[in-house]
């Protein structure tokens, strides 16, 4: 299990049972709205470090698993176990474990594809959705079809290819994930060597590369991103902001166009100083605007509760 940073005394880990599998939690506050983070590639639940002390002090109740095979969570094998369909069962078995039917949804990278797809097909669950650079899939799948955004996404192509990947990812203890944050993340004064020690830490255990590309070979290979493509993009009707890094060598802005056609309540924020990894390289900026949006778009909306989970400190 990944060793875990020191947190401060408004958050903590905790264990929770859901569909299946052990999801090791970052949790913190004890509002009555859940507000549910979801991280992307090659982090972790510490990657919310900033936004869980700030949504806790706001009045929300924050949790921040490590996504399956991530971390502290259970490793299941097999490219089928990472399939989009068993991810959206792992964000509504974590929503019945917290007890809460509906879900404020905050997702960055792959956790924004999941959240994204959450509200497409539970669209009655989410009552808010706020994505950090994540693309709308049917705006990427126009994306990947043109050459601004195709020559950024190579290495989802690299990443089908068995164990390859994983061994140049893991050489000399992960210093293939050290040079995605050197080559991505613009404020390093935000991004410490201690949490970038930690991110490689827990990429380098037994198995945990695999299960992390795993998410892009069921996808692309595994067949998930067709099943979706065929299911429709309906309207998302759930109020959604969208924080974008202008910055982001990974996905360009282009992704934003066109995205009210899919998404009829939708607040878009550019950062021009602050890249991929957004929250992390411009976190009083995120804090700022996600708390603001959030207050302001659920003052008026109907409450829901949170009950207590059995959980145990993990």
């Amino acid at each position: 299990m990944s060793p875990d940073p020191s947190p401060p005394a408004t958050w903590a880990f905790s264990r929770v049972a859901a569909n299946q599998l052990s999801f090791r939690v970052a949790m913190a506050g004890t509002g009555d709205q859940l507000v549910l983070c979801l991280h992307g590639f090659p982090e972790y639940s510490i990657s919310w470090r900033y936004q869980l002390q700030c949504l806790a002090e706001s009045g929300y109740h924050v949790w921040a698993p490590d996504l399956r095979g991530y971390g502290g969570t259970t490793r299941p094998s097999g490219v089928e176990s990472y399939s989009i369909e068993s991810l959206l069962n792992d964000v509504s078995g974590l929503l019945t474990a917290a007890g809460t039917s509906q879900v404020i949804l905050v997702g960055h990278d792959w956790g924004g594809i999941i959240a994204w797809y959450y509200a497409l097909r539970h669209p009655d669950r989410v009552k808010a959705l706020v994505i950090l650079n994540a693309p709308h899939p049917a705006c990427f799948e126009r994306e990947l079809w043109r050459w601004r955004q195709l020559r950024r996404s190579w290495y989802m192509g690299v990443f089908q290819i068995p164990w390859l990947p994983e061994t140049v990812l893991s050489m000399s203890q992960g210093y293939g994930i050290k040079r995605i944050f050197t080559c991505m993340a613009l404020h390093w004064e935000h991004m410490p060597d201690d949490i970038v020690r930690l991110y490689r830490q827990q990429a380098c255990e037994s198995g945990a590369l695999t299960a992390m590309l795993n998410y892009y070979r069921a996808a692309l290979r595994g067949g998930g991103a067709l099943r979706q493509r065929r299911l429709g993009y309906p309207i998302i009707e759930i109020p959604t902001l969208v924080l974008w890094g202008l910055r982001d060598h990974a996905l360009g802005p282009h992704n934003l166009d066109e995205l009210h056609r899919f998404v009829s309540d939708l607040t878009v924020v550019t950062l021009g100083d602050a890249g991929h990894f957004v929250h992390e390289d411009e976190p009083d900026r995120v804090n700022h605007e996600l708390v603001t949006w959030l207050h302001k778009r659920l003052r008026d909306l109907p409450q829901f509760s949170v009950r207590s989970p059995h959980s145990f400190a993990g």
